[in-house]
């Protein structure tokens, strides 16, 4: 039986974060982008970057500075398939993340980066 794609594991500036179930990741790169012209359809290309959405908890004894930090570090997204996707211009993006009491301390994360480079597999 194949395996496929079940536990993806976020290593952010060298420290792993645990997170839940429903990690989402887009490759960034190049895409192609439809054009239309007269009675055709051609084709331009553009750049689009990476995009990495995670869900995390407030762990007791965590610092909040190993997690959120507004400058540009490495992330990895390790994939229980073998594959690993480093992208060494990410930045966390958006607001500074609201943590949730009472369901364990859910901390949203949102990182967008470059094109990554896959190691692995």
């Amino acid at each position: 039986m194949t395996q496929v794609l079940g536990i993806v594991d976020i290593v952010w500036r060298g420290r792993n974060i645990p997170v839940e179930k429903g990690a989402k990741f887009r490759l960034g790169g190049i895409k192609n982008t439809a054009v239309t012209y007269g009675r055709k359809v051609g084709r331009a290309q553009e750049f689009q970057g990476s995009e990495v959405m995670a869900t995390t908890e407030l762990e007791a004894g965590q610092r909040w500075g190993n997690t959120w930090d507004p400058g540009e570090g490495e992330l990895q997204v390790v994939c229980d398939t073998g594959q690993t996707f480093v992208m060494y211009d990410a930045f966390l993006e958006g607001d500074i993340p609201e943590i949730t009491g009472g369901e364990g301390g859910k901390i949203e994360l949102k990182w967008a980066a470059s094109a990554p480079e896959e190691i692995g597999v």
